[in-house]
């Protein structure tokens, strides 16, 4: 069973605790996900199961999509519900056009201070452990990009708005810097993950769902063979001669054969034998004119 399975992660839970329910429930060895959801969030949650595994870095860059519900006029300490009020502002002044067009401002690409309590590492520990300590560690800017923001409802002090972003964008940190510019302060409430990349929470199951599944049921939707998953990805199908070579790590030479450029900027490309099996992700080197193997799966 080498797959992934795109699972819809309920709210006050890890990530790492939802891998260890899939792993029970389909009685599996090895399985990891693509990217955290913190506990508070809910929604789109891609699990590797063994081999699949190889391919969980391939995934983690891809652009997310969110919904996400805003309280204005109250400042956490971990900009989000789960922390301590540290501020409180009076929100009346505080216009329904005001808050779109300051929401839609951070439209683009930008520089984003990541927050204390997350999960990134200083000196082999999470940051958020410092953070229960009461140490702040010094963190550099992150450039993310907001590629849109749709405001769905303003019902204050609540305010709910969908975003498409890059890898590494922190919502509850975009909550916060909203709240700073609007000069009330705010924080992250509810937050749903609904995409990642071409995944969405549509097409996905809840555990409940995969226990079902796990005891005879069909699944419709869900489950990717490690070839589907990674559809987005450019494919580059070779010659029955070549399939030995590729399976052994060795890079395929190309000589005068001219390479489509998607093949060439692209971050990873399907090797695929002529029979449609999936051989390894490769990537190209123009310094040698060659298509390296980055990951063998056969």
């Amino acid at each position: 069973m080498d797959i992934l399975i795109s699972i819809n992660k309920p709210k006050d839970i890890t990530s790492h605790d939802a891998v260890a329910s899939v792993k029970r429930i389909l009685n599996v060895k090895k399985a990891g996900h693509t990217g955290t959801l913190d506990p508070l969030a809910t929604g789109l949650l891609i699990i590797c199961i063994n081999r699949g595994t190889r391919l969980a870095s391939y995934f983690s860059g891809l652009d997310k999509e969110y919904k996400s519900v805003m309280k204005l006029g109250e400042t956490t300490d971990t900009q989000d519900a789960y922390g301590k009020i540290i501020a409180q502002s009076n929100i009346n002044n505080v216009d329904n056009d005001l808050i779109e067009d300051t929401i839609t401002s951070f439209e683009g690409t930008s520089l984003q201070h990541p927050p204390m309590f997350s999960a990134l590492k200083h000196k082999g520990q999470s940051l958020y452990k410092y953070a229960r300590q009461g140490i702040e560690v010094e963190r550099s800017h992150r450039e993310i990009t907001i590629h849109s923001v749709r405001l769905i409802d303003i019902n204050l002090p609540y305010v709910t708005f969908k975003v498409r972003c890059s890898k590494g964008t922190y919502i509850r940190t975009l909550c916060n810097d909203i709240g700073e510019k609007l000069g009330v302060g705010a924080h992250l409430l509810e937050l749903e993950r609904t995409a990642i990349g071409p995944f969405n929470l549509a097409n996905s199951l809840t555990l409940d769902e995969l226990k079902s599944v796990s005891d005879g049921e069909r699944a419709d939707k869900g489950f990717y063979t490690m070839y589907e998953a990674l559809s987005w990805m450019p494919e580059f199908r070779i010659q029955e001669s070549m399939v030995k070579a590729v399976i052994h790590g060795n890079p395929i030479q190309l000589g005068v054969l001219r390479l489509a450029e998607d093949l060439k900027t692209a971050a990873g490309t399907r090797i695929v034998s002529p029979a449609g099996d999936l051989l390894a992700i490769g990537s190209y080197s123009p310094g040698n004119n060659e298509i390296k193997m980055d990951v063998v799966l056969a």
